[in-house]
C-alpha cells in the first residue's frame, strides 16, 4: 500500500513521470498536521474504500486519476512535528500542494496555518503552485466551516501568487474528494499552462542560442 514508511533515499527513485498537457509530469504534494487524515484520503481517492492507516513515518506515495486523461503522483508525507523538517526535501518539482486540516481540531489550526505558510515560502518549494486546501472530518462534531477555517487560516493572502481553494470533506466516507480533485486537477493543467507560457516568454527574450548566431 504505496510507500509506507518509505526513507528520505527512496524520494528520487520512484517513478511519478506521468504527463499531463504533453510530456508534463504532475507531482502533488500532500501535506498537514499529524491525524489531519491524509493518508485516509489518498486511499479513499486511489481505492474508493476506506482503509485502516497508522501514522506515515516516512511518506506514501500513490497514482491517482480524478478525470480522465489526468493523472496525478500523489506523495503523503507525514505530518508529526519531528517530521516537518524533511518535507522540505519534497518540494523540488512540485505541480500542486494538498494542505489537509483537521476541521474538528480547532486548537491547531494556528500551527497549520503557520505550517502551510512555512512551506510556501520556502525557497524549496515550486513558485507558484496551486494549493487545495481540504477541510477534513466534516462529519465530527464541532467541526469549523470550510469559510471558517479559510478565514482564520487567512489563505486570502495566498492570493495572487498561489490560486487557492477549499473544499469541506470527509475522508472516511469519500464525500467532497471528486469534487476537490476535480478542482486541483484544473488548477495543476492551468499552471503547466502558465509554465510553457513563461518558458515561451523567456527564451524570445533571451534570444537565440550562440549555437544559433
Amino acid at each position: 500500500m504505496g510507500h509506507v514508511m518509505g526513507k528520505l533515499s527512496d524520494i528520487l527513485s520512484v517513478d511519478c513521470r506521468f504527463p499531463m498537457n504533453g510530456d508534463r509530469e504532475s507531482r502533488i504534494l500532500m501535506l498537514g498536521l499529524d491525524a489531519a487524515g491524509k493518508t485516509t484520503i489518498l486511499y479513499r481517492v486511489k481505492f474508493n474504500e476506506a482503509v485502516t492507516t497508522i501514522p506515515t513515518i516516512g511518506f506514501n506515495v500513490e497514482t491517482v486519476t480524478p478525470v480522465p486523461n489526468v493523472t496525478l503522483c500523489v506523495w503523503d508525507v507525514g505530518g508529526q512535528q519531528k517530521v516537518r523538517a524533511l518535507w522540505q526535501h519534497y518540494f523540488c518539482e512540485t505541480h500542486g500542494l494538498i494542505f489537509v486540516v483537521d476541521s474538528a481540531d480547532k486548537a491547531r489550526l494556528w500551527e497549520a496555518r503557520d505550517e502551510l505558510l512555512r512551506a510556501l515560502t520556502n525557497p524549496y518549494m515550486t513558485p507558484g503552485i496551486p494549493v487545495l486546501v481540504l477541510a477534513n472530518k466534516q462529519d465530527l462534531p464541532g467541526s469549523m466551516t470550510a469559510s471558517e477555517i479559510s478565514d482564520i487560516m487567512d489563505l486570502k493572502r495566498l492570493s495572487p501568487n498561489h490560486p487557492w481553494y477549499v473544499q469541506p470533506t470527509q475522508g472516511n466516507t469519500g464525500v467532497g474528494l471528486h469534487d476537490a480533485f476535480k478542482v486541483l486537477a484544473r488548477m495543476v493543467k492551468q499552471f503547466h499552462k502558465d509554465l510553457s507560457k513563461a518558458e515561451l516568454i523567456n527564451r524570445h527574450e533571451s534570444g537565440p542560442d550562440a549555437t544559433e548566431v
